[in-house]
């Protein structure tokens, strides 16, 4: 059964740093594009970043975090990385992953009606 599995939500400090990721079982990550989506409370998803698939797939950011946020990919961990730097109190969201399970598409959207599987989330939170 494919598993989405978000980890390395925390609390931490205005201008901190964290590393999240997000580990698959039952599909290799390398073929699909993944994307990064967070949602406050009371406000809807919205995309933060995506990755297409292989190496030669696309990146994308949301405005709102470029310059911040470095999404990446390890296939022996078979892992996609969401650094956040810079953190602000605005980036407090519940953070998914999201997998669009048509392959090989190297072009990435921050659409989320684009991804068909998605993770249970994980927290973050930033205080001022």
């Amino acid at each position: 059964q494919v598993q989405l599995v978000e980890s390395g939500g925390a609390l931490v400090h205005s201008g901190g740093s964290l590393s999240l990721s997000c580990t698959a079982s039952q599909f290799t990550l390398d073929y699909y594009a993944i994307g990064w989506f967070r949602q406050a409370p009371g406000r809807e998803r919205e995309g933060v970043s995506c990755i297409g698939s292989g190496d030669a797939g696309s990146y994308d950011y949301a405005d709102s975090v470029k310059g911040r946020f470095t999404i990446s990919r390890d296939n022996d961990k078979n892992t996609i990385y969401l650094q956040l730097n810079k953190l602000l109190p605005e980036d407090t969201a519940v953070y998914y992953c999201a997998a669009d399970l048509t392959p090989f598409r190297h072009v990435c959207l921050l659409n989320e009606n684009e991804y068909d599987h998605w993770g249970l989330g994980t927290q973050v939170s930033v205080s001022s």
